[in-house]
């Protein structure tokens, strides 16, 4: 897979799958709200992302990054996800996307 190949396969990640994924106590997607740090696809197909929740203790941590997981795993073209939680830097409602404030009622 070539650079053009990835980065269109990164932006059906996010589409695609991200943009399906929704914390249960707000409705608005994960990657709006600013909860993935970092998508990453390697040449072979192999996705990397990073993400994080609203509160570390988040009663559905287990079953958001199980659900991230197997969407992405669904794409045509991916051959391996690994979705890392992590708690650094720390989450805030500024990492919102505009759509997302909008559409909580924060613009």
């Amino acid at each position: 897979m070539d650079a053009m190949e990835t980065g269109a396969l990164r932006e059906k990640i996010i589409a695609e799958a991200l943009r399906t994924v929704y914390d249960p106590e707000i409705p608005v997607n994960i990657y709006d709200l600013g909860l993935v740090y970092e998508v990453r696809v390697e040449p072979a197909g192999d996705v990397h992302v990073k993400m994080t929740l609203t509160a570390p203790a988040c009663p559905v941590a287990a079953m958001l990054v199980a659900e991230v997981d197997d969407k992405i795993r669904r794409l045509p073209g991916v051959r391996d996800v690994k979705v890392e939680l992590v708690w650094e830097p720390p989450w805030e409602p500024s990492r919102m996307s505009e759509a997302a404030k909008l559409q909580l009622g924060m613009l």
